[in-house]
C-alpha cells in the first residue's frame, strides 16, 4: 500500500464491509448446497449398505453423514452470526449519519448565535413597534385632514353635476324651460295619481321634455 493513499472515509469502509459480508454470505449457501448434495448422496449409500448387509461401511457412512449435518449446522450458525454483524454495521452507519447531522446543526447554531445580538434584536424589534405605532398615528392625522376637506359645500354642486349627467344619459335635458314643463309631480310627495301611467304615456312626457 503507497504511504500516500487517501485514507478511506467511514462511509467508504462502511461500504466495503458491506460488500464482504453480501460475499461471505453468498460463500455460505453455496457451501450448504453442496452439503446438502453430499448428504442427499450419503444416505443413498448408506440405505445401499443396509440392503447389502455391509455393517462396516454403514458404520463408516453413518459417522460421515454425523460430521456432514454438523457441518452444514455451522453454516447456519456462522450465517445468522453474519447477518448480525451486517445489520450492526447498517445500525452503526445510520448512527454516524445521524451524528454527523447533529455536528452540523451544532455549527450552524453557533455561528447564528456569534452572528446574532440578543439585546440589539430586541432594541430593533422595540424601534419598529414604535415607528409602526407612529405611522399609523400619521395615517390617522392625514385621513381625518382629507375628510375635512372633501365635506366642504363643494359637494352640493358635485351631486347637483352627478344628477344632471344621469339625466342626460337617459334623454332628459335640465334646462330653464323644464320649469314650464308638465309635471306628473304637483301632487304632494307620495301620493298616488287617480289613474295608473302606462309606458306611452312616460314617453310623451319624455317628448316633450326633449321639446324644450
Amino acid at each position: 500500500m503507497s504511504l500516500f493513499s487517501k485514507k478511506p472515509t467511514a462511509k467508504e469502509q462502511m461500504r466495503q464491509t458491506d460488500r464482504v459480508i453480501r460475499k461471505t454470505q453468498r460463500d455460505l449457501e453455496r457451501e450448504r448446497h453442496d452439503l446438502e448434495r453430499q448428504e442427499k448422496k450419503l444416505e443413498m449409500e448408506i440405505k445401499q449398505a443396509a440392503k447389502q448387509g455391509n455393517k462396516e461401511a454403514l458404520t463408516v457412512l453413518a459417522k460421515q453423514l454425523v460430521n456432514l449435518r454438523k457441518q452444514k449446522t455451522k453454516t447456519f450458525a456462522v450465517g445468522s452470526k453474519i447477518q448480525s454483524i451486517g445489520t450492526q454495521g447498517k445500525l452503526m452507519q445510520s448512527n454516524m449519519k445521524m451524528a454527523d447531522a447533529m455536528a452540523t446543526t451544532t455549527k450552524s447554531m453557533a455561528a447564528m448565535n456569534k452572528v446574532m445580538d440578543p439585546q440589539k434584536t430586541a432594541a430593533t424589534m422595540k424601534e419598529f413597534e414604535r415607528q409602526s405605532a407612529r405611522m399609523d398615528m400619521t395615517e390617522e392625522m392625514i385621513n381625518d385632514t382629507l375628510d375635512d376637506i372633501l365635506d366642504e359645500s363643494g359637494d352640493e354642486e358635485e351631486q347637483d353635476a352627478v344628477v344632471s349627467q344621469v339625466l342626460d344619459e337617459i334623454g332628459i335635458e335640465i334646462s330653464g324651460k323644464m320649469l314650464d314643463a308638465p309635471s306628473a309631480h304637483k301632487g304632494a310627495l307620495g301620493s298616488k295619481s287617480k289613474t295608473d301611467v302606462s309606458d306611452d304615456d312616460i314617453e310623451r312626457q319624455l317628448a316633450q321634455l326633449k321639446a324644450l
